[in-house]
């Protein structure tokens, strides 16, 4: 042991060498890839930036100028459409307003500080109020904008808070069925949650959004965008429930056992014993299930809502800019990027803050 603790490090030059030119097959392959991901780069800095048009502020005038580049003028000219859809362009401070309240709410989320129920509910119960007066209105003499008048990044961050903060309680609770001793309540709940499983999530947003109205009575429909986002929760909660029921399942069943002995209930057990270490044996897969509900907000544009990718369609779908199209998609792929690169980056901290996988 001491022998190989003497012995020096390899140095920098020694470990590529080692890793990438150890044969000639290596070498060969090394010199491959290399030579492949410089074109690419190349070719991208080439078309995003050396031969790109900047400056102009008129579709003609941009593609009158292009040589082989991208035309980012249609962002700095068209990108109010993509942040904020049909919302009125005399109230787009209120959406834009909203939206940083909702991400500072989410940064502050992430702080340890207001790792419990008692700070963590109040602050998303404000937060959410405040987005919801911002962009609704009606009150404090601001102008009254009618749901279906929300679009753009404000909207996918609605549905996606929306989403996470219905479906995550009720994934519990559907866990908590789903292990329940007494087998009619455990069956049914399995069976609700393969058959919402086996529905694709368009087709419950669909329904949601269209067939529910014509079986409720006229008062308990609600707006078509607050359905959307009950279905889009249910099926967010049963995916979250087996991933929940995963992390009880990889405890010990002895923890329960001996937590009974100590003469601890039935919530003290699930609250303070079960629970936390549900979630931090299912971290990696609810992080995953997180990022994937939202990029799928995307999917609301088929019911004719107006979020931040439509909302990117319709800026570059006029005459004037529709050969632009490239450059818009990427402009909505960066934010998507933004805010799921955070989100992973997010759960790799947590990940190593509370030791997944070494204890």
């Amino acid at each position: 042991m001491a022998h190989a603790a003497d012995s020096p490090q390899p140095r920098f030059f020694d470990r590529i060498r080692s890793r990438y030119f150890a044969t000639w097959r290596d070498t060969a392959v090394t010199v491959i890839f290399a030579a492949f991901v410089a074109w690419v780069l190349w070719s991208l800095i080439e078309w995003a930036i050396l031969g790109a048009t900047f400056a102009p502020n008129s579709g003609d005038t941009c593609r009158g100028n292009l040589h082989g580049g991208a035309c980012w003028s249609v962002v700095s000219t068209r990108w109010r459409i993509v942040l904020f859809g049909l919302y009125p362009f005399e109230e787009q401070w209120r959406s834009a307003i909203a939206c940083m309240v909702m991400i500072v709410v989410a940064i502050l989320s992430c702080v340890p500080w207001f790792w419990s129920a008692k700070r963590l509910a109040p602050l998303w119960i404000a937060g959410f109020a405040t987005f919801y007066v911002l962009m609704r209105g009606g009150f404090f003499g601001l102008t009254e904008v009618k749901e279906q008048n929300w679009g753009g990044l404000s909207l996918t961050i609605f549905i996606f808070a929306g989403v996470s903060l219905l479906g995550m309680p009720l994934a519990i609770i559907f866990a908590l069925l789903r292990r329940s001793n007494l087998p009619w309540i455990a069956r049914t709940m399995a069976l609700v949650i393969d058959v919402i499983r086996s529905l694709p999530l368009l087709s419950i947003m669909f329904t949601f959004a269209i067939v529910l109205p014509f079986v409720l009575p006229a008062g308990l429909t609600g707006d078509k965008l607050y359905r959307v986002i009950v279905g889009y929760a249910l099926f967010f909660a049963c995916y979250q429930a087996e991933i929940i029921r995963g992390g009880m399942q990889a405890l010990p069943n002895g923890q329960e056992e001996a937590a009974k002995a100590l003469g601890l209930g039935y919530w003290h057990r699930i609250g303070y014993i079960i629970l936390p270490q549900a979630f931090r044996n299912a971290l990696p897969p609810t992080i995953n299930q997180f990022v994937i509900t939202f990029k799928e907000t995307s999917l609301v544009t088929i019911i004719g809502f107006f979020d931040v990718m439509a909302s990117g369609r319709a800026a570059s779908g006029t005459a004037e800019w529709n050969f632009a199209t490239i450059e818009m998609y990427v402009f909505v792929g960066l934010i998507f990027f933004v805010f799921v690169f955070s989100l992973s980056r997010y759960g790799a901290y947590l990940e190593r803050r509370l030791g997944v996988g070494r204890r």
